[in-house]
């Protein structure tokens, strides 16, 4: 790497920066031997990457995230259940609670630890980056019903499809029993049905509402209150099933008696009555729309590039993501390559949110082990905590939201915490190590840091500008 030019050093720095959570001494030799541009290939195609082991190891001691979620909700109903008995005294009443929090709980941190595991480990960053970048498109809110015991389960359909067909994306998050309890599309009946007649039951457009505005067409999208009422009725039936017993493996099942049979108008095309399947004809049209391609791409440049990125990259990203009926990869791969990407404007203009902050934090300075329940505090004292966004939208990438006094404040003393072996007191970051994998950095942070004591050089340089940007 001695060999290589400041100017190119600067722009691997970009591309590492931007393709993962935080460039390591590993990724550094590999690119080092292959090249950047066969770096960038991999990453694209992350199941011809070898996962790591130790990763691998990790996952497979978390224990409840590796079982069936119909098994765990059983479970937590069963609990629930068991309170309803008037016989019970106050202790026993108490032990059942206590149970049923502890499962909840453990449920949710074990899903966590996985989802952290896999930012600071995984040999596949561009796909954890992907997956960062679409469970907040697609977000669910863990307190939210039973979300919790699906919550591992739908992030890995995330992950199976972060950079493969939008479609394919979009129909796992619409079938999937963490979207359809999140926005209640499992309530969702048609008011003329059987089981609407029986139960009174009616429509619920909240999935429809937010599949049309943040999931595909975006707000100004061209469709109307209209639209949302008929996409509403195409999604009735639409559901779960938490026995088991039918449908999906994980718990997706469409019900019949509850659908709108009726034929439907939806943005310009017929929809002939015809069960599941006018659902997942919906799903195309909106996949392949204008709006739909022009919002994701947008969305894209805006992560990956600035907080209001360039109209001339989201026009191309867009004409790509038409072109290919939504192929992800081909759109990212043009996102990396495109002149806006590779302008040294854009270089370090993305304002890190704390979760991307963190872990980068841990992988540059290839902290060991790292206390996860410290992490998760960390996350939480920095108004992140994994899963814990309750809007639709998911959490912002925007420096709006995150740049503040009090932010930096926290940000500072998390960043001294951290350099002093808060995370792991037998694995502290070393000032060599950390300025290697961070790279180039600015003479004026270079003055700072030679001005500072020695002792307090580590946390300065995890606090500098080049720390929190990206």
């Amino acid at each position: 790497m001695n060999n290589v030019g400041v100017s190119e050093l600067l722009n691997q720095k970009h591309i590492l920066s931007k393709l993962s959570f935080g460039t390591t001494s590993t990724e550094l030799k590999q690119v080092a031997q292959i090249g950047i541009e066969a770096y960038i290939q991999s990453q694209l195609e992350p199941q011809s990457i070898n996962e790591s082991s130790q990763l691998e190891n990790y996952l497979y001691q978390l224990d409840l995230i590796n079982r069936n979620p119909i098994e765990l909700n059983q479970e937590a109903t069963a609990l629930r259940k068991k309170l309803q008995n008037s016989q019970l005294s106050s202790e026993q009443q108490q032990e059942i609670q206590q149970d049923s929090r502890k499962l909840a709980i453990a449920m949710v941190n074990q899903a966590e630890d996985a989802h952290l595991l896999r930012a600071i480990y995984s040999n596949r960053q561009l796909q954890e980056v992907m997956v960062d970048f679409w469970f907040n498109h697609f977000n669910v809110y863990a307190q939210k019903d039973a979300v919790k015991f699906w919550l591992y389960e739908y992030e890995n359909q995330i992950r199976t499809h972060a950079l493969g067909s939008f479609y394919d994306l979009l129909l796992a998050t619409a079938k999937h029993p963490a979207m359809l309890m999140y926005l209640d599309n499992q309530m969702n009946t048609a008011p003329d049905s059987p089981a609407g007649k029986k139960h009174n039951r009616g429509l619920n457009e909240n999935y429809a509402r937010e599949l049309m505005e943040l999931h595909t067409l975006g707000v100004d999208g061209g469709y109307s209150q209209d639209d949302v009422i008929v996409l509403a009725r195409i999604f009735t039936g639409w559901s779960m099933d938490r026995s088991g017993k039918k449908g999906e493996q994980k718990g997706f099942y469409f019900f019949a008696s509850r659908h709108d049979r009726q034929n439907k108008l939806f943005l310009g095309h017929q929809i002939s009555a015809s069960g599941i399947e006018e659902g997942e004809k919906a799903l195309k049209i909106l996949a392949n729309h204008p709006a739909t391609a022009h919002h994701i791409s947008y969305q894209l440049a805006q992560y990956f590039v600035a907080d209001r990125p360039p109209e001339s990259l989201v026009n191309h990203l867009a004409k790509i993501f038409l072109d290919s009926r939504g192929n992800i990869q081909l759109v990212m791969d043009a996102l990396i390559h495109s002149q806006e990407f590779n302008n040294p404007q854009y270089f370090g203009q993305k304002f890190k949110t704390p979760y991307q902050y963190l872990i980068s934090l841990v992988r540059w300075g290839e902290i060991q082990q790292p206390n996860l329940k410290r992490l998760r505090g960390m996350l939480f004292q920095l108004s992140m905590p994994t899963y814990g966004c309750i809007a639709p939208n998911g959490y912002s990438n925007a420096q709006s939201v995150w740049l503040n006094p009090q932010a930096m404040l926290q940000r500072t003393g998390l960043a001294t915490a951290i350099a002093n072996g808060v995370l792991n007191k037998n694995s502290r970051v070393e000032m060599q190590q950390l300025e290697q994998n961070l790279g180039v950095v600015s003479s004026r942070t270079k003055q700072v840091i030679e001005q500072t004591p020695v002792k307090l050089r580590t946390a300065l340089m995890m606090g500098s500008p080049e720390a929190m940007y990206r």
